[in-house]
């Protein structure tokens, strides 16, 4: 299992509409993410940044690299790209975090 970290931007005013759409997460989404080999799932928010950490566990066999290709992810970030910080293709940036420590 790969511990992996990246942070997003929401964007300002924008975070209780970002909670209320996780909140309601798509079943399917839910689905893709596990059967690409994701678990553990958080993002979390630095307020006053509006910086969002994400910190997730996925196999060593995942498919994260396969989700912009999944017709249910484009059609979430077309949903959320109104909220965040997107590249010119409407997917969140999203910087990857390298792992400094780590207790078990």
């Amino acid at each position: 299992m790969q511990r992996f970290a990246f942070k997003m931007y929401v964007n300002p005013g924008s975070a209780a509409e970002y909670k209320r759409r996780h909140d309601l997460i798509w079943p399917e989404l839910s689905q893709l993410l596990t059967a690409s080999g994701i678990r553990n799932y958080s993002i979390f928010l630095d307020e006053p940044t509006n910086t969002l950490f994400a910190y997730l566990e996925r196999g060593d066999d995942h498919r994260m690299a396969d989700l912009p290709g999944e017709p249910v992810m484009r059609r979430w970030w077309d949903y959320m790209k109104d909220l965040m910080r997107t590249d010119p293709d409407g997917i969140p940036v999203a910087e990857p975090l390298p792992e400094m420590f780590h207790m078990a």
